[in-house]
């Protein structure tokens, strides 16, 4: 195939899996996963694998794990969601998206299989169950010596928890996806505790109370050991850098200094933590295993990258764009935003979905944004513009908040709003934050880098 029917074969199958159930319809069972997979002959068995779970910065750190993995020379898949852009950012092969071409090839090489499954079970195959298998498959076949999975939503009940992965990462649990999770912490952290399997190595970020006591329960109940962050592992060390952040981290084994992290915020490198000490724990450090090489650590850390997380994407004035969606996630950018950006008049431009905690998210918000453009994405989630915009007047008051309802609009009177926010440009810089969920922050890439 030429390039113009490799790509009109990808947006057909592009198409097709977008035709399924979406992320937001979910009925819980393993059923159909599972059948797939033993159709296609178990593919998440032909790796050892790491697992992520957690409510925010699970992406972030998935990207550092699959560095660190890189740089010791072992070739790798990972997993992750939602994608920005487009769907193939989801499977990865040695950091890079699938190609097209491969990504069409495993789709109809599994699509037979699929459409057995479809026709057994009283539920059809979701279009994240499709991408999970895809990214199974196309692991094994690659084949990758390690995979790094990133949970789409939850734990026990997800499609990837197929995998028994020997390391299970939990990144900070808060309140989201209460409907589908649960409207405690607890019950959140319960779901999400299924990831860790009998005998794993439970990599334990920072946590609520309430939540990690129900992680060190379950870990107890399936004999894991557990590595806490604080504890057995963290971040010893920050200070602030030109571009990101300068780090001391305390790994399972060993003490690792010189660190630069080229992303923004103290959940950065929080997460960074969390990395280093998964690999080490894949590896087997502290149980007779080797330690890492700090000059591999230093090299991974300072490649990596994170789209989409507070990701500064034009200057004059600076648009960054962050994937924040939820309470916890937007405190933490909001915090980065006020230590590292010194901005004299920043101005935000949300749309997130109605299904948020979207007063959360903008009372969060609030603190570090003079004005706020509210505005809407393209799915049908995002709350409609009138309802945010009067949310957001009763948070920020009426006369910092504007609503335009198409994004590109919204843009462009935010960059307006924040050059005329500045009365002598000389004194400091003026910003744009364009946040509110994933699907905002990936559109809103789009169309900048047109």
């Amino acid at each position: 195939m030429n390039a113009e029917q490799i790509e009109a074969e990808y947006r057909s199958v592009e198409a097709e899996l977008l035709a399924r159930w979406p992320e937001t319809k979910l009925e819980p069972s393993r059923d159909r996963i599972e059948a797939l997979m033993d159709l296609l002959g178990s593919p998440q068995r032909a790796y050892p694998a790491i697992h992520i779970t957690g409510t925010n910065g699970k992406t972030s750190t998935a990207r550092m794990i699959d560095a660190l993995l890189r740089a010791l020379n072992l070739r790798t898949g990972r997993t992750t969601s939602p994608h920005l852009e487009e769907v193939r950012e989801r499977i990865c092969l040695d950091g890079s998206p699938i190609d097209r071409r491969r990504f069409v090839e495993v789709y109809r090489e599994m699509k037979p299989f699929a459409d057995l499954v479809d026709e057994r079970q009283p539920y059809p195959l979701s279009f994240f169950e499709m991408i999970t298998g895809l990214a199974y498959a196309a692991f094994a076949d690659a084949p990758v010596d390690a995979a790094v999975v990133e949970v789409g939503l939850g734990g026990t009940w997800d499609a990837t928890n197929v995998i028994d992965a020997g390391v299970a990462v939990v990144t900070p649990i808060s309140l989201d996806h209460t409907r589908l999770l649960g409207d405690t912490v607890e019950d959140i952290a319960w779901e999400k505790s299924g990831i860790i399997k009998p005998n794993a190595l439970a990599i334990l970020a920072q946590q609520p109370l309430e939540a990690a006591q129900v992680l060190l329960r379950h870990a107890a109940e399936v004999d894991a050991t557990v590595a806490r962050e604080g504890i057995e592992f963290g971040v010893m060390d920050r200070q602030l850098a030109v571009g990101g952040q300068q780090l001391v981290i305390k790994g399972l084994s060993g003490e690792y200094d010189g660190l630069y992290l080229p992303l923004h915020g103290a959940h950065q490198a929080q997460n960074a933590a969390c990395a280093i000490a998964a690999v080490e724990a894949f590896l087997g450090a502290g149980q007779g295993g080797a330690v890492l090489e700090p000059g591999l650590v230093r090299e991974a850390l300072a490649a990596v990258t994170s789209p989409g997380r507070l990701e500064v994407v034009r200057r004059s004035p600076t648009i960054l764009l962050d994937a924040a969606h939820n309470p916890g996630g937007a405190r933490a950018t909001a915090e980065a935003v006020a230590e590292e950006f010194a901005f004299d008049h920043l101005v935000g431009v949300l749309a997130v979905s109605a299904d948020k905690d979207v007063r959360g998210v903008l009372e969060a918000f609030e603190p570090v944004l003079d004005e706020l453009v509210v505005t809407v994405n393209s799915t049908p989630r995002s709350m409609p513009v009138e309802e945010l915009a009067a949310l957001a007047a009763d948070v920020f008051g009426p006369d910092r908040v504007t609503a335009e309802p198409r994004l590109d609009d919204a843009i462009d009177r935010a960059v307006g709003l924040a050059e005329a926010g500045v009365v002598d440009a000389s004194l400091g810089g003026t910003g744009v934050l364009i946040t509110g969920s994933v699907i905002t922050a990936g559109e809103a890439g789009t169309l900048l880098r047109r």
